[in-house]
């Protein structure tokens, strides 16, 4: 099959198109053709060498694919051939074809395009388990999504919205806020000339958000712990700003909130399935009724992975971009 290599990490060109062999799916795993693969962050830190991928799993990149399933493993007795699914993987998903636990599987419903289907599982598990089931975001509370614009932020808007939550987001131009706008947020933030401290303030008659959700870290740290509202709750999800966070533990305290940090690549499989399995039950339902739906920013074909990633590190994106083989 063809499949995307990184023979030397390093800049985007350091993506390289080769034959290599199919894989074989194990015990209580699926093989799937991939009609597309999401492209993440993650992958970025992999082709620079810099965030390699769990122990024993594949070399390839690519941390989420849609598909139809062409083979089950020994075990597998929940899933068919032919079935149209979505998958979260550790890596291996840059390829013509890709291996998933079974337990890490969503079902793609048939009006949902398949190919879009891609962008699903790394957003979606990423949000549910650190907004919901973390920070425990529920009803009614305010959201502050950082970076609302990204595949992260624009799924995050969606389900916080579905649930009945107010959302705040902050970007990085008004073309990226409309876009917000547009899936549900209410309050707008750019933050390239405005304080989102003092507009979250402002917007919430001094109360700040309940939960916020960061992608961005560092500095961000002390800025979010004066945004939020008491017993409000923090999820780090990324350190974007490769910068290292300075903690007031008096200001913490006296709002008495909770900071999470977390990542999704490295837990443990039975971690990841029991994650898949609540957002099957939970959040699933908004996906099948087209509340919750992948925003695409752009597809480009597998040998054009590099471009994918220069747009990805340009930040100019809207949603979503994908691969396709």
């Amino acid at each position: 099959m063809q499949a995307i290599t990184i023979p030397v990490p390093g800049a985007p060109r350091a993506l390289v198109l080769v034959e290599v062999d199919d894989p074989i799916p194990g015990r209580g795993e699926v093989l799937i053709r991939v009609a597309a693969a999401g492209v993440n962050r993650a992958d970025v830190g992999q082709r620079m060498g810099t965030y390699p991928p769990p122990p024993g799993s594949s070399p390839l990149p690519g941390m989420e694919v849609s598909g139809t399933i062409v083979e089950l493993g020994a075990g597998v007795a929940d899933w068919s051939i032919g079935d149209r699914v979505c998958a979260l993987l550790p890596s291996g998903g840059y390829a013509e074809l890709a291996v998933s636990s079974a337990g890490h599987l969503l079902p793609v419903p048939d009006d949902l395009d398949l190919v879009d289907a891609a962008g699903l599982p790394e957003a979606v598990a990423t949000v549910w388990s650190n907004v919901f089931l973390l920070a425990g975001l529920r009803a009614g509370e305010t959201l502050l999504v950082h970076g609302g614009s990204s595949g992260i932020g624009t799924t995050a808007i969606q389900l916080a919205r579905a649930i009945g939550c107010v959302v705040a987001t902050t970007a990085g131009s008004a073309e990226k806020l409309e876009a917000c706008r547009a899936l549900g947020a209410e309050i707008l933030i750019n933050y390239r000339d405005e304080d989102f401290v003092e507009r979250m303030l402002e917007a919430t008659d001094g109360r700040g958000a309940d939960v916020i959700l960061d992608a961005i870290g560092g500095g961000y740290l002390d800025r979010d712990l004066h945004a939020i509202a008491r017993n409000g709750r923090l999820a780090f999800i990324g350190n974007q700003s490769g910068e290292t966070g300075a903690l007031d533990v008096g200001l913490l305290m006296g709002k008495w909130a909770t900071i999470h940090g977390s990542t999704l690549r490295a837990r443990p499989a039975e971690e990841k399935s029991a994650i898949i399995a609540s957002l099957r039950e939970n959040v699933w339902p908004y996906v099948e009724s087209g509340l919750v739906r992948t925003i695409v920013d752009s597809r480009f074909p597998l040998a054009e992975a590099w471009r994918a990633h220069e747009r990805l590190e340009s930040s100019a994106h809207i949603g979503k971009l994908l691969l396709i083989p």
